[in-house]
């Protein structure tokens, strides 16, 4: 069954924010600069900016970045529900039953990391589905 996590976007911040929240919640923290993946040909002047962030302890799983569309951060923007799934087949199957009646960002694809697409649902909620 899939789970669902908090992904938080940040804009230039998510480094700073992320060491902040280990600070206070513990747990181990994976930080990959947008330098470090396969953006970085795209991104040259945000090298140095996160591209994933993960702090996991035990209990909680919570995920960010500084990617941010072209529209800037905005209110209701910055938080994003990410579902991960335990095969292709199902992030297949609930990308298209969740992204019924919304607008699709980008389609479920095959990345380095895993299937990963994303939307926003008819209620407006933005959401990452991913398998790895």
């Amino acid at each position: 069954m899939a789970q669902i996590f908090t992904y938080i976007r940040f804009n230039g911040k998510a480094k700073e924010a992320f060491d902040f929240y280990k600070q206070c919640l513990g747990g181990e923290l994976a930080i990959q600069t947008i330098a470090e993946s396969p953006m970085a040909q795209f991104m040259p002047d945000k090298k140095d900016q996160v591209f994933h962030a993960q702090l996991t302890n035990g209990k909680f799983t919570l995920l960010g970045s500084d990617m941010v569309g072209e529209e800037g951060l905005k209110y209701g923007n910055n938080m994003v529900a990410t579902l991960q799934c335990e095969s292709k087949e199902e992030a297949k199957d609930l990308f298209t039953k969740l992204s019924a009646g919304g607008k699709v960002g980008h389609e479920l694809a095959e990345q380095p990391w895993g299937m990963i697409g994303d939307f926003q649902d008819r209620f407006n909620v933005d959401w990452f589905v991913v398998s790895m």
